[in-house]
């Protein structure tokens, strides 16, 4: 499947400009269209993934703040609740595994354009919802489109990011999820008691809808899919991508590789990569199984704790910004110590504050200021799982081994809610909870360590 969709919307690499060269130069793959320094371009494309990803956090954490609302409006239980949480989630898992793969055979522009005119539809459709039934089917469908550009975002922000700061590419990318949620939770506090749930989600596929536009325009496609796939006009593509990043065109492309296009499953489980594979999974896995827990939950336990709807969507709002900014400094810290390392501290951090969140009472003042330092800890450590991916997997099979990892690690996605809904509703205390949800973090921390490439 090939889609020639807009690719030429204006040159915006005047910055690089200067890197010019007189002559054509023929560049092997892993050289082509690198950089040592941002250009304009550049900050457009990951400005675009941050963007994307800000979409995709106000899909899905959107459900954690109407929560109150929505469990009083259906009479939903918590166990209920904890499957309507989940089903987007499950959704990740399928669009992960067999939707995520397509970009290394299909593109990373296409898939993405698909992807969020799906989300877009299916979110305003949320907004006429008027049984649990359509909202977890429609939120079902998200989740599916939603994993399958995850992987594609990461691997386009990895590609276009400067040589030695890829890890902090991929940051600013993962921080766009957590402000989204930010800006998400401080537009609904005041808006929800007045226009009611289904109307919030409306708006946010309207708000969607308003981003597609500045992907046609400006989302050019990969590079390194370009010159592995070599579709129809390859060179003449790959060298409009290049003048808009203000690079020197080429004169052919490298020789196309045997296995280009394929799934290649077999170099995701290389023996040089088989150990970090393994601790990224599990590390992902217990990972999602806590950060979701958090997401869906933070806002219903801190209602239930006794705080008005509105201050309870406030600390939601306040943990994830935390998150934003712990993401980013994530991967500033990254530039300067190694990855794993700055990721298991991270994670190590976030642990604690959910058993301090949990066991230690608090006026409102410092629970704000608690699920701050949680939110920076547990995305920002969480978060520098989608750069160590992005390091260990080679530019063909970058996408498909992100998107299995991220797949596999969606596993705990559903089950952090799910199991979270049943200890609720079983009478656990928030103490016992918060615990339990503590010991994965430390299990991913563990993980962290030993998910680097050789």
């Amino acid at each position: 499947m090939e889609m020639e969709l807009s690719e030429s919307a204006g040159n915006l690499g005047g910055i690089g400009a200067k890197t010019r060269r007189a002559n054509l130069k023929q560049a092997d793959n892993g050289a082509i269209g690198a950089a040592e320094h941002w250009s304009g371009l550049r900050i457009v494309i990951v400005g675009l993934c941050f963007l994307l990803n800000a979409i995709d956090g106000m899909d899905v954490v959107i459900m954690s703040y109407i929560a109150p609302v929505l469990s009083a409006d259906w009479q939903v239980s918590p166990e209920t609740l904890g499957m309507v949480f989940s089903a987007s989630l499950a959704g990740m898992v399928l669009g992960c595994f067999f939707v995520a793969p397509l970009a290394d055979r299909w593109g990373r522009r296409p898939l993405i354009i698909i992807a969020m005119s799906a989300i877009t539809a299916c979110m305003i459709l949320s907004g006429f919802a008027r049984s649990l039934t359509e909202l977890v089917a429609l939120r079902f469908i998200i989740g599916i489109w939603i994993g399958a550009i995850l992987a594609s975002m990461a691997a386009l922000a990895a590609e276009f990011a400067p040589t030695k700061q890829k890890a902090l590419g991929v940051a600013i990318m993962n921080a766009g999820y957590p402000l989204g949620a930010v800006f998400t939770g401080l537009a609904l506090a005041p808006l929800l008691p007045h226009y009611g749930w289904h109307m919030m989600l409306l708006g946010a596929g309207i708000i969607s809808l308003v981003i597609m536009p500045l992907l046609f325009v400006f989302m050019p496609e990969s590079i390194d899919f370009l010159v592995r796939r070599q579709p129809k006009n390859a060179l003449e593509r790959v060298n409009k991508v290049l003048a808009r990043l203000g690079e020197a065109p080429i004169n052919r492309l490298p020789p196309r590789a045997e296995t280009s296009g394929s799934f290649n499953f077999g170099a995701v489980f290389h023996p040089s990569r088989l150990r970090a594979t393994v601790a990224l999974w599990i590390g992902i896995f217990m990972g999602f199984m806590s950060l979701y827990f958090v997401i869906s939950w933070i806002t219903k336990l801190a209602a239930g704790a006794g705080l008005s709807v509105e201050n309870a969507i406030y600390v939601g709002a306040i943990m994830n910004f935390g998150a934003f900014l712990g993401t980013v400094a994530m991967g500033k810290l990254s530039n300067i110590f190694p990855l794993q390392r700055v990721g298991a501290v991270f994670l190590t951090v976030a642990a604690a504050m959910l058993v301090v969140f949990g066991t230690v009472a608090m006026p409102l003042p410092v629970i704000l200021a608690n699920a701050f330092v949680m939110g920076m800890a547990i995305y920002g450590g969480f978060n520098s799982f989608y750069g160590l991916a992005a390091l260990l997997y080679p530019a063909a099979v970058r996408s498909t081994g992100i998107g299995w990892a991220m797949g596999a690690g969606r596993f705990g996605a559903v089950v952090g809610p799910t199991l979270g809904g049943v200890l609720i509703g079983a009478g656990a205390s928030l103490s016992t909870v918060m615990i339990v949800f503590a010991v994965p973090l430390l299990v991913a921390a563990v993980c962290a360590l030993f998910a680097s490439p050789k």
